[in-house]
């Protein structure tokens, strides 16, 4: 149009603008068009202004929408309905619960009623961040001004209560759903599919996606990418890969969203390689990463402790392309922790509670869980004291770090309490919960009550994982109750976990630890035979075995005929192993 001399009006800047917003560009981009448009004399309407606000929601530019708002205000443009409910869609997708509010106040004041639409989007503000008691509140306001709760609203409770670990509350919400005749759309089922996937419940899970089509539906991109999302995050990724390719046959064609699960889910896999490839992938096909791309790619940073990476990619978000929001955050605290960068994990602690950045509840949340995991004990204490003293309601996550913690230390007291305020409230144990439990009882050797737990695991329909059974093991190893582990390990077997290398490690120092030499043996024979390779630990704990006993000679025959009992074995660890034991009796 330009080079033909054709002079763009005012339409032709909101087309150009009302696609700029769907394709999620630069602000600086949107901030040139407008620029432009400015200086070819065209001034914004009503629906440029709306649409500018639009354009800061996927980017959380809360700051910008306000500016755009008071220009629009300056500039004798009246705010509709459309424009109040954006600016508030603004401020609940940036987590700015007190704004949002305002913009509420607003409306009415203005004249415009709330609708279904703004209360929705009220609810999934406070939803999302775990604020659940007031977006409970608000649907109560919502039907007490005779507006009903449609499928979006009850589906977007049943996704907060699941996401708090609050199970027992997300069925209540869908059984209410149901009893007052709102079907369920494909959110819901795709809520569903989310919950059971979240608690290994994949039985329960693939019922409800064979399901979605005798009621009607096609599993749409965001069914597919629960599913991607779901096997992620338990490390499955051959059905990653397996989803993906479904997903493809099913003609849908990979976009933003879809890329991000797949970099979320390989990384989660701890498939670092193939997460950086995707979003290499991503970028080839034309499509800019939004914020929650640099989300994904962050915390595939983070798994892997690579803090320098991701501090560049921190750098490059506030270089223009959309701001960091508490997800970023979240991440670079998981990259400092995992790289045991204890340091810089303190000083964004401290901008944290000094509030140079906003103490959103994930962030404090998250602050509970890197301490857990550091072990600061004190520092995990006060992230959580600080959580509730903002009024904050704790998650299942949360929760977990504090038993995990406490469990730790065998404090069971604290543990117990913890335990006693979950139940109070209507948080449903995890397998995370279970496990650190056994764990502490362990530590306590208290075989029993180890046990007593995983049988608990089972009741409530869950599934123990190889940590179940493996700290269950170990803790009848522990007391000498070798027949008890040898039954544990059936059952594990029976299950269709596959022994893994602590596992056979469990045993072998367990025997080593009862003088029980030709059993330790025994199980190193029978790893091999089933395909677990042998680690140095393992040997060393045989030949560490024998030589606490003062029995070299038995010790140097073990070495010296590991060729026959592992032919794979190289001399070069033959050799190690003959130094450890020339070491010990030197």
């Amino acid at each position: 149009m330009e080079e033909e001399g054709c002079k763009p009006t005012l339409i032709t800047y909101n087309v150009v603008l009302n696609v700029y917003s769907k394709l999620f560009m630069p602000w600086s981009k949107v901030v040139a068009l407008v620029d432009a448009m400015k200086k070819d004399g065209i001034f914004p309407d009503q629906y440029t202004y709306n649409t500018l606000i639009s354009c800061c929601r996927r980017g959380s530019l809360y700051e910008e929408a306000t500016d755009i708002f008071t220009e629009m205000k300056s500039m004798g443009c009246t705010p509709d309905k459309v424009t109040y409910n954006v600016l508030l869609d603004v401020y609940g997708k940036s987590r700015r619960h007190e704004e949002a509010m305002s913009v509420l106040r607003d409306m009415e004041a203005n004249g415009f009623p709330p609708s279904i639409v703004t209360y929705n989007s009220l609810i999934s503000s406070f939803a999302k961040d775990g604020i659940l008691d007031e977006a409970m509140e608000l649907k109560e306001q919502m039907e007490a001004k005779g507006i009903k709760p449609d499928v979006i609203t009850y589906t977007t409770l049943l996704s907060g209560f699941e996401k708090a670990g609050k199970d027992e509350f997300a069925m209540r919400i869908y059984e209410e759903m149901e009893s007052k005749g709102c079907k369920p759309n494909l959110c819901t089922f795709n809520a569903l599919i989310k919950m059971h996937g979240n608690r290994r419940k994949f039985v329960e899970m693939m019922r409800v996606f064979e399901e979605l089509r005798p009621s009607g539906f096609t599993p749409d991109v965001v069914t597919w990418n629960s599913l991607l999302a779901v096997f992620g995050q338990n490390g499955m990724d051959s059905e990653v890969s397996g989803v993906f390719k479904e997903m493809k046959r099913a003609g849908f064609v990979p976009e933003r969203d879809t890329y991000n699960t797949l970099i979320s889910a390989y990384s989660r896999c701890g498939s670092f390689d193939q997460a950086m490839e995707i979003y290499k992938r991503m970028l080839a096909a034309g499509i800019g990463p939004d914020l929650s791309t640099y989300n994904a790619v962050l915390a595939a940073l983070a798994r892997g402790g690579l803090w320098e990476q991701a501090e560049k990619i921190l750098s490059e978000m506030k270089d223009g392309r959309c701001k960091p929001n508490e997800l970023t955050y979240c991440s670079m605290l998981h990259a400092y922790a995992n790289a045991k960068k204890l340091d810089r994990m303190h000083d964004m602690s401290d901008d944290i509670y000094a509030r140079k950045i906003e103490p959103h509840n994930m962030l404090l949340k998250t602050l509970v869980l890197v301490n857990s995991k550091s072990d600061l004990l004190a520092e995990t204490e006060w992230a959580f004291m600080e959580l509730r003293k903002r009024g904050c309601s704790p998650d299942i996550t949360t929760l977990n770090a504090m038993v995990s913690i406490y469990g730790r230390r065998q404090n069971v007291l604290k543990v117990d309490e913890i335990m006693k305020f979950m139940r109070a409230n209507g948080f449903t144990p995890t397998l995370t919960t279970y496990n650190c439990l056994i764990n502490m009882y362990s530590r306590l050797g208290n075989s029993e009550k180890c046990e007593m737990i995983l049988r608990e695991i089972k009741l409530n329909g869950g599934c123990p994982d190889l940590y179940s059974y493996n700290t269950v093991i170990y803790a009848y190893g522990k007391q000498g109750r070798m027949k008890d582990a040898s039954r544990i390990f059936s059952e594990l077997q029976a299950s269709g976990l596959k022994p893994d290398i602590v596992t056979y490690n469990t045993f072998v120092a367990s025997y080593v630890a009862n003088s029980m030499f030709v059993e330790a043996i025994d199980v190193v024979r029978y790893m091999i035979k089933h395909g677990c390779k042998p680690h140095e630990s393992t040997y060393n704990s045989v030949v560490d075995g024998f030589c606490k006993q003062g029995r070299k000679d038995e010790a140097n025959s073990f070495i010296c005929n590991l060729q026959q009992l592992n032919p794979g074995i190289s001399k070069d660890e033959q050799h190690r192993l003959l130094e450890r034991l020339s070491k010990s009796f030197s």
